[in-house]
């Protein structure tokens, strides 16, 4: 019996397959629990939309986060710290700090978690900020840190 996946089954296949399987295990466990459904003309022809409008849905957001990386690399975010004497900082440059100050100044939302940094800013002077927007897709952010 042939039967399309709604969810991953270990050893069996993953999201979205037409797999064979003996009827009375895709009745009684796959069917039963809702992990897949039979393989009709008419389920068929469901799998095949779905699938093509996930594969466009995808493509969109790959042009958008390509779109976004182009306008990010153009752009420079300005982070102020505390400095006692000798220019020696308070403190560092957190990803979440950069990312409320993108949204302040150039009114453009990056999720904290997406923004890169190898190792706490901690000193004056400019950087570049990896920030990973699609699996596919990352832009050099410019973080100048300035005096407070």
């Amino acid at each position: 019996m042939k039967v399309i996946l709604l969810q991953d089954v270990k050893s069996v296949g993953k999201k979205g397959e037409i797999v064979e399987l003996s009827e009375g295990y895709a009745h009684n466990f796959i069917i039963k629990r809702k992990l897949g459904k039979e393989a009709t003309p008419a389920n068929l022809n469901d799998a095949k939309l779905k699938k093509a409008n996930d594969e466009k849905v995808a493509a969109q957001k790959l042009e958008d986060a390509k779109a976004l990386s182009a306008e990010i690399e153009k752009l420079t975010v300005v982070c102020r710290i505390k400095t006692g004497k000798e220019g020696k900082s308070f403190g560092s440059v957190s990803s979440k700090e950069i990312a409320e100050q993108m949204k302040a100044q150039h009114d453009v939302e990056l999720d904290r978690k997406k923004i890169v940094l190898d190792e706490p800013i901690k000193a004056l002077g400019e950087y570049k900020v990896t920030v990973k927007l699609h699996p596919q897709v990352s832009a050099a952010l410019a973080v100048k840190v300035e005096e407070e």
